[in-house]
């Protein structure tokens, strides 16, 4: 009787997971539907399910595309996932979660139903042409940027629902919503917050109206409007408020173990005059003929530990936000306010960088520890100048004389190292930033450009000095770090800059190499002329957008070699990272092995930072436009002087130097003549009269219009002022 062959055994399938069907797709080098996936995985009919729930997860991460009959690798499919960023003309970006891909242009009729802000996979049509950004359309809606829109509510319709538009000017369609129950009542012109549903048609949705802001014209309405459009958080999860409760009202003596005792160093804070939160201090002393700097930061990461209920609402956030009446802090304000605040006359834990400079206040030697400080002064920025930049004799009677002392010297430090960094090309545009003022009733009184003085200058060129010296320290040591970079500058916008300059300049060329010293230079060149005002602006526009990164690429506005963000961790999670790295690279070699986080979690981190600082951004800027908006509202048929500082193919956008507002003049609007837009050399032409119109020409503008809905000004033309630039070599 033969023997029955034992049979051999079936060799595992591999464990099933989102990273195994990847690997597998890659190596099959196809697309394939489910039933082949599970055919070369060798699995069985009861996995059938769990490959479903797998296969839909990776297309809901973007690194799968759903075709017809199955599935496919995006990246082999020229697809890209990230986040839209629809333009008010309609058409948008796709800012890529691969922070190494360009931004992906999307024309208003590919956008395919995706909103501004949606997270989406745009397919790739064809290749960049040179110096414009490779084009795609929308394929798959991810995840919608918002699952709540503010609107305005335009009336209410004869079935009882209310007829409704997104406040975001970017969003062109109409909501028919209903009301979610009887306590939300609304009129006819207020701001409400509305879940979109199902579309109607291609100009109309359905909605549910949930929430009742108020009045249009209420800039706590405005601020709430603001963050819903942008998703910002206005509420602390219980988990987090759980644990900042349950931290004590004060260090105690055994959050003092192994930390320096600087209790009695005369650190002060410097601060404008409405923070409530200050993480930073400093301190200067001589040393020989230099200077010792000591700069503590609040030791927020002693108090959050990674991974903690804080710690992830605080990477979520990923910054704190700032608004005319208020802020959406990083962190719940018993430790953004209390115990991570270096308050005067109380201990405060501490992360201190001491650095050692030459007489000319070059860095020679820097060493960074964990500390326990007491401020022994809140000061303000205004009260430094009158007391140390002007001397005035009643505001240094306020100061205690050690401390007058010491901020003399601290003057003298940071004036040297400003000039250091002037000297290695550091790029400063001096362009008024507006602050507006509020009167007694909370109404928008004036919108004016934002005071600086040196005191101002002081503090950041020690906090510079203090994030330079932080990179370098983890440099050195061959450990990662969470790096502020910024990309050099576009060159096709330089190239234009230089052609337009030396048309009336023969001596301006565009060097071979474009530094931050030569972009300096001819700053320099052109400070007092006619010409300072184009450099300045088209110089900026040039600029590329900071970001973080765990490879580094160096910081081209500050021509920094190495530089992170170190100083700000009550407000910005990237200098916690910094904070953590750096206490891990001062525990090496002590036997309990801190974690130092990989190059791919810092990507991570570093991609989701840059974002949120993107949308931090984005809301600054709409929440300014809103109330600069309201506050024009008033002022229709106005005449203002202004200053042109941007040219389209459309019209002029000018900046008015009787308030910070900024508007547009349409061509649509001028009837003396036929203008035409030379891009080369910035400037409209008038094809019968040779009226031409320029960066930096002065004009007299009326206001014609002041919408909310579309947050715009446009402007009129009144008159012309002579101009102060020969222009007739340009034409």
């Amino acid at each position: 009787m033969a023997k029955k062959k034992r049979s051999q055994p079936r060799p595992s399938a591999p464990p099933l997971s989102p990273a195994a069907l990847l690997k597998l797709f890659k190596e099959v080098k196809r697309p394939m539907s489910r039933a082949e996936v599970i055919r070369q995985l060798k699995l069985k009919k009861k996995d059938k399910a769990l490959v479903k729930d797998l296969l839909r997860e990776l297309v809901q991460k973007g690194k799968l595309v759903r075709i017809r009959r199955g599935y496919g690798l995006a990246e082999a499919m020229h697809c890209i996932t990230g986040r839209l960023e629809i333009q008010r003309q309609g058409y948008g970006f796709v800012v890529p979660e691969d922070s190494r891909r360009k931004d992906v242009f999307v024309n208003q009729r590919d956008l395919n139903d995706a909103w501004h802000g949606d997270r989406v996979v745009v397919s790739v049509v064809g290749e960049p042409k040179a110096g414009r950004n490779a084009e795609g359309r929308i394929v798959r809606i991810l995840e919608r940027g918002r699952k709540v829109l503010p609107v305005k509510v335009v009336k209410k319709m004869t079935g009882g629902e209310w007829l409704c538009r997104p406040s975001d000017p970017r969003l062109n369609f109409g909501i028919i919503a209903t009301l979610k129950d009887e306590s939300v009542q609304v009129k006819p012109g207020e701001i409400a917050l509305c879940a979109p549903g199902d579309r109607i048609d291609p100009t109309m949705w359905e909605g549910q109206i949930t929430k009742r802001l108020g009045v249009e014209t209420d800039i706590a309405v405005q601020e709430a409007l603001v963050k819903s459009n942008h998703n910002i958080r206005t509420r602390f999860p219980s988990g987090s408020v759980t644990q900042a409760e349950g931290l004590p009202p004060e260090p105690s003596q055994k959050d003092f173990a192994g930390r320096r005792n600087l209790t009695g160093k005369p650190f002060v804070t410097i601060d404008g005059a409405t923070a409530r939160d200050f993480d930073d201090a400093i301190l200067v002393e001589r040393r020989g003929k230099g200077y010792r700097l000591w700069v503590a930061i609040a030791d927020v990461s002693h108090y959050v530990p990674e991974g903690s209920p804080l710690d992830r609402e605080a990477f979520e956030r990923g910054n704190s936000y700032y608004f005319p009446r208020s802020v959406e802090p990083m962190f719940p304000e018993k430790l953004s306010n209390g115990l991570c605040s270096l308050n005067p006359d109380v201990e405060r834990l501490t992360m201190v960088a001491c650095m050692d400079t030459d007489p000319d206040g070059r860095t020679v030697k820097t060493e960074l520890f964990p500390a326990v400080i007491r401020s022994h002064a809140r000061l303000t920025y205004s009260q430094v100048r009158d007391a140390i930049i002007e001397k005035q004799a009643e505001a240094r009677k306020a100061i205690a004389p050690d401390l007058i002392n010491m901020l003399e010297l601290s003057e003298e430090l940071a004036r040297k190292i400003n000039l250091l960094r002037v000297k290695r090309g550091s790029l400063d545009f001096d362009l008024p930033e507006p602050e507006i003022f509020f009167d007694v009733h909370g109404e928008t009184e004036d919108i004016r450009p934002k005071q600086r003085n040196f005191a101002n200058q002081l503090i950041e060129e020690f906090m510079i000095a203090a994030n330079e010296a932080v990179a370098h320290f983890l440099v050195e040591r061959g450990l990662p770090c969470m790096f502020r970079i910024h990309p050099p500058a576009d060159e096709e916008k330089l190239k234009n800059l230089f052609r337009l300059l030396s048309r009336t300049d023969k001596s301006v060329v565009m060097p071979k190499e474009i530094t931050p010293k030569k972009l300096q230079m001819l700053v320099a060149s052109m400070e007092g002329t006619d010409k300072e005002y184009i450099v300045n602006r088209m110089l900026l526009r040039s600029m590329k957008q900071a970001k973080y990164s765990p490879d580094n690429e160096g910081h081209f506005g500050l021509a920094s070699v190495e530089y992170a963000h170190f100083t700000s961790p009550i407000r910005r999670y990237a200098d916690l990272v910094v904070h953590r790295l750096v206490k891990a690279a001062l525990h090496e070699g002590e036997g309990v092995p801190a974690p130092i986080p990989g190059r791919k979690k810092l990507l991570n981190v570093a991609n989701h930072l840059s974002g949120r600082e993107r949308v931090a951004m984005d809301a600054e800027r709409e929440i300014l436009k809103r109330v600069t908006v309201l506050f024009m509202r008033d002022k229709v048929g106005q005449t203002f002087d202004a200053v042109i500082s941007h040219i389209t193919d459309f019209g002029f956008f000018v900046e008015l130097k009787e308030v910070m507002a900024e508007g547009l003049v349409r061509l649509s609007t001028m009837d003396d003549d036929y203008y035409t837009y030379w891009p080369q050399r910035e400037m409209l032409v008038g094809e019968r009269t040779g009226q031409s119109f320029y960066l930096g020409q002065t004009v007299e503008v009326v206001l014609e219009e002041a919408s909310v809905e579309r947050l715009e000004l446009n402007f009129s033309l009144r008159s012309v002022t002579a101009a102060s630039m020969d222009y007739k070599d340009l034409i």
